[in-house]
């Protein structure tokens, strides 16, 4: 078909004039990059790194090691910080921690602390959370700051108290930054709101704490900010948190603060460039190496040296992996537990069956170790042989926190010999779980007694309970009653409670316990009624009183409960799928999770985990590293009849996320 005539001068218009623009735009971009070649830059993804050539990462070394060793305290520290950020987390053990024993000031034990535990010994953690929760208010700030710095809040009882408080503003709004970045929410809005306070002091340090743990949508208030900021230290706030946030305007106000006259900005300029990825500024970054300020150059010197690393994974990231994949050899992968070492890696413990799938097939508990949060996974190596006559299965890994054991690592586990016969034992390590030493016996009492993985709980008193399903015998007898085995040693030596829980038909099974604030002890157990069964002890798990309710529907399959500690909110995981007349009430699908701000009396926040419903989903593990919730269960397949482990790790605020179609 032929063009008409108008159409053909339409045509060659319109190709003359967007030859026109595009000379234009092209004309446009020289002037602006000859202008301010820092606007083009500025504006480059934030994913990217630089590449150092080895004389520059050695003098960033050098500079920093002889920060480390400089008279001035805290230029020292920041030294310390950044030639771990730079991967020499080994010099600064190796340096700090003969400083931590004799240094007797609180502010300054936080700060020796904090790099201990960013150079990978995190159990030094505690000496921060010790000190948040100690008499002297002299360290706490410096102690909610420095444990927000490494996204530490052990328990979270102490930072949480800190922010309940109000005779310090800036404990306060340290406490919620600590919090906020392990996943309160109520704490993250309260920052929000602290940007717009009357003190800009107060407001500035909200920006400082939400350019590393915001997002975009705190842009256009710390926009705002910017132009109504009575000097230039607390603009520069602004603009680095801006940056941090990939706003383009703070990436060019960071650049400009680089150069400026006043060395606490270029220093706080310097820090922020790493936090920022700001690639684009890495030569100026580079001339600061020569700044006649220290801590401008240990803060270029560490910067340099994060920008020509990878970025950090999204915190937002969900990993799953599936770590234990049965196979014709190995058809069962079950009932497993994770702990953090003191390093930072995770130790992931699982039943491994061997020939058979059933709960009285030969079995041993293995494990493996990540480095990286769970996206890779060492090699596979046995922690507990089976030393059963059928099998050794369902293990729990502990890190004790008061008493005689207090530090090492206590790996529980279940040791069956016959359908009478079936122990819980524990071994301990003193190595951090390289080694673990003979057994001892908890359930010290004949009969059959159950205790699912990941179960045994140290309260805040230091007793240890492990709870138990007891009968006399599986097969001939099959109805348990539920109670716990207590140890007030450290798991030396155990004792039976004075009483158990019954319920109708198989009765009380498989049972959790959980620590609650207001004194006291909830125990919730499987049943064959459809329902969630609870119970509450006020001596400690010594004796039960009598049945509560959850208001919570479930199939004849176990359930997980946890204290999520940045919000102290009960954390839920179950099979929200009871089917009245389905066998065992149901499906182990979808795999559920809830929240409870009133101790269980009432839940919210219901999200499912997994929908698969060619799968089930069961036996899970939670424990709470920093930021994230982390998880194992069991996903069955991949053929039919075989069962694997896998491993799932979610921030703390997907839980709390809007309910959805998940």
């Amino acid at each position: 078909m032929r063009w008409s005539r108008v159409q053909r001068q339409e045509s060659r218009a319109g190709r003359t004039l967007s030859a026109f623009w595009r000379s234009m735009a092209f004309f446009v971009f020289i002037v602006i990059a000859n202008v301010s070649p820092t606007l083009s830059a500025a504006a480059e993804p934030a994913g990217k790194h630089v590449e150092l050539d080895a004389s520059t990462r050695e003098r960033c070394l050098n500079i920093l090691r002889a920060g480390l060793r400089s008279d001035e305290f805290w230029p020292s520290i920041h030294a310390a910080e950044g030639l771990t950020l730079g991967g020499r987390g080994d010099e600064v053990r190796k340096f700090l921690l003969p400083k931590l024993g004799p240094e007797t000031d609180d502010q300054r034990r936080c700060g020796i602390a904090r790099e201990l535990v960013r150079a990978g010994d995190r159990l030094k953690a505690n000496v921060m959370l010790k000190i948040l929760a100690g008499k002297e208010s002299h360290g706490h700030v410096h102690a909610a700051e420095s444990l927000f710095k490494v996204s530490e809040i052990g328990d979270g009882a102490a930072m949480r108290r800190a922010f309940a408080q109000d005779e310090n503003e800036t404990l306060k709004i340290m406490s919620a930054a600590a919090l906020g970045r392990c996943g309160n929410p109520a704490c993250m809005a309260y920052l929000r709101k602290t940007l717009q306070h009357s003190d800009p002091k107060i407001a500035r340090i909200a920006a400082w704490v939400l350019g590393r743990i915001g997002d975009s949508q705190d842009i256009a208030q710390i926009a705002k900010n910017v132009s109504a900021a009575p000097d230039a230290l607390t603009r520069a706030y602004y603009e680095h948190s801006l940056a941090a946030l990939g706003d383009l305007s703070g990436r060019e106000g960071l650049a400009k603060n680089l150069s400026d006259e006043d060395p606490a900005i270029r220093t706080y300029a310097a820090t922020f460039a790493g936090d920022a990825r700001a690639v684009f500024v890495a030569d100026r970054l580079a001339k600061l190496l020569d700044d006649e300020n220290a801590d401008v150059r240990f803060r270029a010197a560490q910067s340099l040296l994060v920008l020509s690393r990878p970025a950090d994974p999204d915190r937002r990231e969900d990993v799953s992996r599936l770590v234990y994949k049965a196979t014709k050899e190995n058809p069962r992968y079950t009932e497993g537990s994770i702990l953090e070492l003191s390093d930072g890696s995770l130790l992931f413990a699982a039943t491994e069956f061997i020939g058979g799938g059933s709960d009285f097939a030969k079995a041993q508990i293995v494990g493996r170790i990540s480095t990286d949060g769970g996206r890779t996974w060492g090699k596979q190596r046995v922690l507990q042989e089976n030393t059963g006559g059928r099998n050794v299965m369902s293990v729990t890994l502990r890190r004790l926190k008061k008493g005689p054991m207090a530090g090492e690592i206590a790996l529980f586990y279940l040791q069956k010999n016959s359908f009478s016969d079936l122990d819980l034992l524990v071994r301990f390590s003193k190595d951090d779980g390289q080694t673990f030493g003979p057994p001892t016996t908890v359930t010290n009492e004949p009969g059959y007694h159950v205790v699912n993985n990941d179960r045994v709980v140290e309260l805040s008193t230091g007793r240890l309970l492990a709870p138990a399903a007891s009968t006399a015998d599986v097969k001939k007898v099959n109805h348990f009653v539920s109670h716990c085995f207590i140890s007030d040693d450290g798991g030396r030596t155990w004792r039976k409670g004075k009483n158990s829980v019954d319920m109708p038909k198989r009765g009380a099974m498989e049972p959790e316990v959980l620590e609650l604030n207001a004194g006291g002890v909830l125990m919730i157990v499987r049943t064959q009624l459809g329902i969630i069964g609870a119970f509450r002890s006020t001596d400690g798990g010594e004796t039960w009183g009598e049945k509560i309710s959850l208001d919570l529907k479930a199939p004849e399959a176990p359930a997980t409960l946890r204290r999520i500690p940045s919000t102290g909110d009960l954390l839920l995981i179950w099979n929200n799928t009871f089917t009245a007349g389905a066998g065992h009430g149901g499906k182990r699908t979808p795999l559920t999770a809830a929240i409870s701000s009133n101790e269980g009396k009432t839940w919210r926040k219901v999200r499912n985990l997994e929908t698969d419903k060619s799968k089930t989903f069961s036996y899970t593990s939670a424990i709470f590293v920093r930021d994230r919730v982390v998880l194992s269960y069991w996903d069955s397949g991949p053929a039919a009849g075989q069962l694997s482990t896998r491993f799932r790790s979610l921030p703390v605020s997907w839980f709390y996320e809007d309910a959805r179609a998940d």
